[in-house]
């Protein structure tokens, strides 16, 4: 194959354009017209069975050129690219084998593993589905299914699949275990994590990503001894690999050890060797930012998220940023609120306290705040708000989408349906687990529900809602920092975080404008400069007593299964406030398009 032939498609599968991505599905012959070519698809994959590609590949392809629509050399071919490149030929060839075949299990498995592979996350998780729909009764459907949502921060989901795949296997297979503990440390459940680690750490001595992984726990919950032994474990059986070596530095770095940290980044650099993924690389940057190296840290802010676009393919969706803001604008409007019900408060149950706020604006310090109060109880980033938007349609029955389809509420047959809506939210909380017994209240600190603040004041009007701001040139310096896929990928690059930071603002302010709120905005920095007027400013509008105990939310052993985790286990400290000072040159294009709302919020650069 001569990957420069202008004959051949682009993407790298060997074929030519026209029997390959150019390709109309619609055109292919009946199956059997090119039955003949059995003998031939026959011959390679015994060639790919006996371990000779080369002919495998060659005589695939003359397969495929006659009759693109034979799924046997597609997975021939397709396994042969899998294995050696390119990635996105792969991709190619399995998503036609699923186009032709839609029920064929093992291409579904492999489209969403490959998905998943490369960070498309919401791919991934379309055909785990399918993959479950197909075999209900196959472990690997459910463990695929379990990873995808893992990695889509639905970890109690996911955990259902995993007990699942490991109740229809018949046996604990220790991959399996390991990428079941990270779905059960996501949740913050630490022991029964770390559990499965060692379980799968005894039937796998050698497994380096659940060495990696355990080391991760062990980091995550300040046992960082722990976590150095495990990394001293895995560096002997793999000496100067990068992924060991850059944990040992975040470790080092939280040990205070800063000369250490940047010492071995030094060796790293200097060694050159495998490439550092994109969330390697973000990690390194953040590493050299607490060492005060900006101009290098912020280059390797740059670098991750260009990896990061490359390995995905995935910019901004600012088309459909926009086009769902503009629908909010237009529908949720003083005239037409005036006119619409309001569901009832449920007084037999805990109630919602919605911490709302730009991802990295303090969200995670307001949470941990008021979760060290007895009655407020941790829900962490519920996704209910948006799985309503989703199902309201079908609950309203409706034929328009959201948000048009609450006009349905002014039909009289549906006037109760905010009522089911919002029950609906409190059975998935009971679902969830997350009310611990004696607690009144507990948080729903989902990033960016503040688009939904219409929505939320429909159904929890009595709700308090905490709006935490932050500097944006420091939000977005840190959601730049950071692999966030919230916000309809808008961290992928720092000019399209600053729009949608933009976009959120202003949606806000029209809420506040055209709706009655309970509704309380936090400053991150009055939090850091008076944390105990600020605290009894936050209960008192929750309407729950001082407890003192809030002041020493680091002492709160709850897991903040976020970016923050590390931050909001040390004391408060001032070191993040006005961080964007240090990169106020490579922020120049973020200045500009946020200058309208650091003015509004009463900031200045």
């Amino acid at each position: 194959m001569n990957p420069a032939d202008p004959r051949l498609c682009p993407c790298g599968s060997g074929l030519s354009r026209p029997r390959c991505c150019a390709l109309d599905l619609t055109s292919l012959g009946a199956t059997l017209a090119y039955r003949h070519l059995a003998p031939l698809e026959a011959q390679a994959l015994k060639a790919q069975q006996d371990g000779d590609s080369e002919t495998a590949e060659r005589l695939a392809l003359d397969v495929l050129e006659l009759a693109p629509g034979r799924v046997g050399a597609l997975e021939v071919l397709y396994q042969i690219r899998r294995a050696a490149g390119p990635q996105s030929a792969a991709e190619a060839l399995v998503r036609r084998m699923v186009a032709l075949e839609p029920n064929h299990f093992w291409a579904v498995n492999q489209l969403a593993l490959l998905l998943l592979g490369k960070g498309d996350i919401a791919g991934a998780e379309q055909y785990a589905r399918h993959a479950v729909r197909i075999a209900p009764d196959q472990a690997q459907a459910h463990y695929l299914m379990g990873m995808a949502l893992t990695e889509a921060y639905r970890p109690a989901v996911a955990e259902y699949h995993y007990h699942r795949a490991l109740a229809l296997a018949g046996a604990r297979d220790p991959v399996v275990l390991a990428n079941f503990a990270l779905c059960l440390k996501t949740q913050g459940k630490m022991e029964q994590a770390r559990a499965l680690y060692q379980e799968s750490l005894a039937a796998a001595p050698d497994a380096l990503h659940t060495l990696l992984g355990l080391a991760r726990l062990e980091e995550a919950d300040r046992k960082l001894d722990a976590a150095m032994a495990l990394l001293d474990r895995a560096a002997a059986l793999n000496p100067g690999n990068p992924a060991v070596d850059l944990l040992r530095a975040v470790v080092l770095g939280r040990q205070k050890r800063a000369a250490e940290a940047v010492a071995l980044l030094g060796d790293m650099a200097a060694r050159g060797g495998a490439q550092l993924g994109p969330a390697d690389v973000l990690e390194k940057g953040r590493l050299l930012d607490q060492m005060g190296r900006y101009p290098e840290a912020f280059a390797a802010f740059v670098e991750g998220k260009a990896l990061l676009r490359q390995m995905t393919g995935v910019e901004y969706r600012a088309d459909l940023a926009e086009n769902a803001a503009m629908r909010l604008r237009g529908f949720f409007t003083a005239r037409r609120l005036a006119t619409l019900p309001r569901a009832g408060v449920r007084r037999d149950v805990a109630q919602p306290v919605f911490v709302l706020g730009f991802p990295r604006s303090g969200t995670t310090l307001a949470e941990q705040t008021l979760t060290a109060h007895p009655r407020i109880a941790a829900g962490d980033e519920l996704p209910i708000v948006h799985e309503i938007t989703e199902l309201m349609p079908r609950m309203l029955n409706s034929p328009l989408g959201y948000p048009e389809a609450l006009s349905e509420l002014w039909m009289g047959d549906h006037r109760e349906d905010l009522d089911n809506l919002r029950d609906h939210y409190f059975r998935r909380v009971a679902q969830l687990g997350i009310v611990s017994p004696g607690a009144a209240w507990f948080t729903d600190k989902m990033p960016l529900n503040e688009m939904h603040l219409g929505l939320i004041a429909l159904l929890f009007p009595s709700a308090p809602l905490i709006h935490v701001v932050r500097h944006p040139l420091d939000v977005v310096l840190s959601v730049f920092s950071n692999l966030l896929t919230h916000g309809y990928c808008c961290a992928y690059a720092l000019e399209s975080a600053a729009r949608h930071y933009v976009l959120v603002s202003d949606l806000v302010e029209q809420y506040r404008q055209e709706m009655e709120l309970r509704y309380l905005r936090l400053r991150y920095e009055d939090m850091v400069d008076d944390q105990e007027a600020q605290v009894r400013r936050l209960l008192g509008f929750i309407g729950e007593e001082f407890d003192a105990r809030c002041l020493a939310f680091h002492e709160n052993r709850r897991y903040a299964r976020t970016a923050s985790y590390a931050q909001v286990s040390e004391r408060l400290y001032d070191r993040s406030r006005y961080r964007y000072r240090h990169y106020l040159s490579e922020l120049a294009p973020a200045v500009e398009i946020l200058a309208p709302v650091i003015e509004r919020l009463g900031y200045s650069v």
